[in-house]
Order: C-alpha cells, then structure tokens, then sequence
C-alpha cells in the first residue's frame, strides 16, 4: 500500500511539473476567424489548454489582418502566433527573418509532406498547416443530373459536350459567382489556377506563380481562354457575364437547387458547403448534391489536385509557442476543428470518421489520393499581385477587355512585386 501511494504521489508530482513547467504563461495568437470559424478554434485549443496549463489568447482581427501584422511587426510588438492570410506573405515574413523556425516539431511528421513543403523556406519550416481546402471540384444534384440523363464528364470536350446538351434542352449549364466585396475576382482565379495545372503542368505552373515566366506567356493566355470559353458564353453561365459579374460567390450555389434549376453545375472548394447548406438547409449531403472532380484537358498532366489551407506561424520562440504549434499539427487540434467545419485534416493521423457528411468524406479521400497537388496559385503570389491584379484581370476579362491588355497589366504590375 504504501509502494503505491508513493508511486501514486510521484506520478502526481510528474503530472503537477508537466503543468506547471508553463505556470502562468500565455500564448496570443491572431486570426482572420469569426463567428463559427472562431468558436472551433476555441474549442480545438480546450484540451490544450487543460493539459498544459496555458493560456491561449485568441485575437480576432478579422479581414485586417494582413494589415495589422505589418503594423505590429513594425512596432516590434507582434503576436505569439498568426493565422497567416496566404503562404506568400508567410514567405515575406521568413525572408524579412520575423518569423521563428519550427523545425523538428514531433507532429510534423504525421502531416502530408506536400503542406510540409509548402510551409518551408530555405530548408526551414516556418508554419503549421492545420486543414486543407480542396478546389478542384464541380458541385451538382445528382437527381437531377440521372433526371435528365446527364453523366459526369472525364475531359474537357466531354465537359463541353455536356454543357451542349444542357443548353440544347433548355438548361443554362454553370452558375458562376465573382461578387466577394473588395476581393471580388478571387472564384475566377481558381478556375485559372486549376486549368493551368491541367493544361501546362505543375512545374509550369510553379513557374509562373514564381514569376519565372510572364503573364503574357503562351501558356497564362492559355489558360485564360479556357476559361473565357465557358466565362464569357452568355449561354453557359446564368445571367450572363453580368450576372457572374454581380453574383456573390456564397449564393452562386443557389441556381442548382430550385425547380427547375438555374444551372446545374458549379466550380468551388470544398468550404462552399456551409454556403450551401445554410441556404437550403433542408438538403441532404450526397443525395441532393455531391461533387465531381473538374476534369483534365491535357492527358499528359492527368488531374491535379488545387486547394489551400489554414497556417499558423510564430514570431516569437517560447517553449509555450513550440507546444502550441506541435499540438495544431496534431491528429488530436485537427479533429476538433476540422470536424466542426467540414475541413480537411493535413495530418494523416486523422480518423475518417470524424468527417459529418459523405462529400466531405469524398473530398478527403481525393485530397489523399492526388497524384499531383499545388497550392491556391493567387495566395502563394505578392498581395499585389495575388490578390490585387489577378482578382481585377478575371474581373476586367469577363467585363470584356481584351486578354492582352489584361495580361500586360497583370505583368507590369508583377514585375514590381516580384523585383520588391
């Protein structure tokens, strides 16, 4: 008995040290998340919180965050942590040397190595992926797709055809929405972004995100008049170019599900699913809607995989921080968030299970199966590029500019970001 009281107090002693090694220490962290977004994140720090004894205090500063970070770097008083708004501007910190290295984190070894790469620069990683967006998915009603005969299409002519038929029988194939406030342009950029990777390749692809080659390029023209040929067809997209003009990316899903549809397809990530489900909350998940993968055009590139992904870095080296940052890798933070949220774990640790619905499932399991994947093209650029002049060259090209004039733009405005 008393061996084991002993035994008993040391292995309190042991739990009470593990606690107390971080006794009365915090860690801040700003985040672009509100509303639901926020409330999971809270909750996925809880255990942490509880097993460690720290503090963890969330600063939501919502679309201003780039904005603030710059700010408080400047004034050399910034956060703990961040939510990065895009892995660009994670490398711009890096390479400013603001950012602290989180190398050799236990947990890293358990995320998929495509969002290890691409939190790492010059040979260090410098932020924590902690789920996935998967973008290159069509989203439609397979009702009403067996309805009317229509079948999923594996290649571009097939997916041409198919918008053929639907115009043929009355139907307006795609409902595309542009519309976000001062990001407007941003939906345009992924339609972009995934047909250069099936038409030019991942490793041009990587090439042009780096500005390796120019705007004006073969290739980027390309692929813009891909898009153009379903964008810029009145008869393929509902309302027209002024209705994907003036439509909010949120609503463009809306078409699909009335009697009869709008439109019967369309292009978005795997989050637009909250959109969806708050508009028709009466649908169910795989029976009233589902997912295909957008289709190759080149077969000599098959079908690569698009998304982005919420990353966390740290500007300041505590051993509070370094904790925090392995427990957000971990399979344990994930499967609180990503299960409040539909998201896609990185960690492939994760337990399929926790996923709510069978598209998200299905989306999972695409994520895990990509031959190829590449970041969201438009985040891993300069701001003023990524989110500045390409969300206003898909603005100005389907209001009817023409492509060189909108490419040369883009280029001129490239040339200063990158030279910066």
């Amino acid at each position: 008995m008393k061996k084991a009281v002993i035994a008993l107090l040391i292995l309190s002693l042991v739990g009470t040290i593990a606690v107390f090694g971080f006794a009365a220490k915090k860690v801040t962290i700003a985040v672009i998340w509100s509303g639901k977004e926020l409330d999971a994140f809270e909750s996925a720090l809880v255990p942490f919180e509880n097993q460690t004894g720290i503090d963890v205090v969330v600063e939501s500063v919502g679309r201003d965050l780039p904005t603030v970070l710059a700010t408080r770097i400047a004034a050399g008083n910034p956060p703990d942590m961040a939510a990065m708004p895009n892995p660009g501007q994670m490398k711009e910190f890096a390479n400013k040397g603001v950012l602290v290295p989180l190398d050799g984190l236990s947990n890293l070894a358990d995320s998929a190595k495509a969002f290890v790469d691409l939190a790492t620069v010059n040979d260090h990683v410098y932020g924590v992926f902690i789920s996935a967006d998967l973008k290159s998915l069509v989203w439609y009603d397979p009702k009403v797709f067996k309805s009317h005969g229509y079948t999923i299409p594996k290649s571009w002519p097939e997916l041409i055809e198919l918008c053929n038929k639907i115009v043929a029988d009355g139907g307006t194939p795609w409902s595309i929405g542009l519309e976000s406030g001062a990001a407007s342009g941003w939906p345009g950029t992924d339609w972009i972004e995934d047909i250069m990777l099936r038409t030019a390749g991942p490793d041009l692809y990587d090439k042009w995100v780096n500005h390796e080659i120019p705007w004006t390029h073969p290739a980027v023209k390309k692929a813009f008049q891909y898009f153009g040929q379903i964008a810029l067809n009145d008869k393929y997209v509902y309302g027209g170019t002024t209705g994907e003009l003036l439509t909010n990316f949120g609503d463009a899903g809306n078409p699909l599900f009335t009697n009869p549809p709008g439109a019967y397809m369309m292009k978005q990530a795997t989050f637009i699913q909250s959109f969806i489900k708050k508009s028709n909350p009466g649908l169910v998940a795989g029976e009233d809607y589902d997912v295909f993968v957008f289709p190759p055009i080149s077969p000599v590139f098959g079908t690569p995989m698009l998304g982005a992904g919420d990353l966390i870095s740290a500007f300041k080296d505590t051993p509070e921080v370094r904790a925090l940052a392995n427990y957000l890798a971990s399979a344990q933070a994930q499967e609180i968030w990503c299960k409040a949220l539909g998201k896609l774990a990185v960690n492939t640790k994760v337990d399929p299970s926790i996923y709510p619905d069978p598209v998200t499932a299905k989306a999972a399991q695409l994520l895990a199966n990509a031959s190829a994947f590449r970041f969201d093209g438009s985040d891993m650029m300069p701001a003023a590029v990524g989110a500045g002049t390409f969300w206003s060259g898909v603005l100005d090209y389907v209001s009817g500019i023409p492509l060189d004039t909108v490419l040369a733009n883009i280029e001129a405005s490239a040339k200063e970001a990158y030279g910066k």
